[in-house]
């Protein structure tokens, strides 16, 4: 483990500040590892899938021999040392060819893997058309109920999701949106049931297509959108994994949400309060019951110009109540003048 070093200037400081948790994590890192003995389709579905992951990947160029399965603490040095949380390891053997082991980190500690074999390969070299851009993160789509079902392809997604994940964003811009990864499966058997996850012979194969996204004028507002084959294409068998659950723990504290703060309680976003709510410019209102007033018993202030109305003419009591009152001293002034 590498020690805690207290920060000495601003820059430092900036720097150790980035690497604390926060409530929105950015997007993740991912670290391409080499194995002791690698192929050229091991090594090209890495270069492949890094393209789609840059400018969050970085690559080993040496070969380490690391078997995560056996001993996983050369990955959480490398997780601490650079900040990753995302591994990709590449290995192929005579018992497993071409294997990629996909690992996902939660406090530089290994929370789930799960090894794949290479089965088919199609770089973006073999197809003809554009490319997406660095940096723009895809949208996926999984065409199978199993990724919703089946214990071995729920984890799958979930590493997928956390792979191809990118910034956060409130809305999003349809240019922005360059190629989409889909994901499906072979034919399911009909005898393959949750409880035989073990046998990965019975398990579908996994097929990943990625296709650029093409919009053209359809003279309306929504463009015509066609999807134009872009690589890589990969057919990916499941083989041995690493399930979240095994470190009951450590999935405990990757679920834990932050306590929201007293302000943020008071505007209606943590727990929702009776008859408060934030409106769409952020203020706050509520809504305050009373009961049913009477307003039969209201005394307003007695005002002269609304005295002496036709009622009060022909009741004849506009008149005494005028003589009954007495003049203010302003009036008096008035009446002496006149006379």
């Amino acid at each position: 483990m590498l020690r805690t070093v207290k920060p000495k200037n601003a820059r430092s400081k900036r720097a150790q500040e980035a690497r604390e948790p926060k409530e929105v994590e950015g997007p993740r890192t991912a670290i391409f590892v080499k194995g002791t003995h690698t192929g050229d389709v091991v090594n090209n579905a890495m270069k492949e899938l890094m393209a789609l992951k840059r400018p969050d990947a970085i690559s080993f160029s040496k070969k380490n021999p690391i078997h995560p399965f056996e001993d996983a603490s050369s990955l959480e040095f490398w997780s601490q040392k650079n900040d990753a949380s995302l591994f990709v390891i590449g290995q192929s053997t005579k018992k497993r060819p071409n294997g990629l082991v996909f690992a996902r980190m939660f406090d530089y500690k290994v929370l789930d893997m799960c090894e794949v074999g290479v089965e088919g390969f199609k770089g973006m070299s073999e197809f003809k058309g554009p490319k997406s851009t660095p940096g723009h993160a895809p949208a996926l789509h999984f065409a199978s109920d199993l990724f919703d079902t089946h214990p071995r392809f729920i984890h799958l997604k979930s590493l997928l999701l956390s792979f191809f994940s990118g910034t956060t964003v409130d809305s999003l811009h349809l240019p922005g949106l360059e190629h989409v990864i889909s994901i499906s499966l072979s034919p399911t058997p009909p005898s393959l049931t949750s409880s035989s996850d073990d046998d990965t012979q019975t398990l579908p194969k996994v097929h990943l297509r990625t296709y650029y996204i093409k919009t053209t004028p359809s003279g309306t507002r929504t463009p015509a959108v066609s999807l134009l084959p872009m690589g890589p294409h990969l057919d990916l068998a499941l083989r041995r994994h690493v399930p979240p659950s095994s470190n009951a723990h450590l999935l405990t504290l990757a679920m834990r949400r932050p306590k929201l703060k007293k302000m943020d309680a008071e505007k209606g976003l943590g727990k929702r309060k009776k008859n408060v709510e934030v409106d769409e410019m952020g203020d706050v209102r509520g809504r305050i019951h009373l009961g049913k007033q009477d307003l039969a018993g209201l005394k307003g202030r007695r005002v002269k110009a609304l005295r002496g109305g036709p009622e009060s003419e022909d009741s004849g009591e506009s008149g005494n109540e005028v003589e009954s009152e007495e003049e203010s001293p302003r009036q008096k002034k008035r009446s002496r003048g006149g006379d």
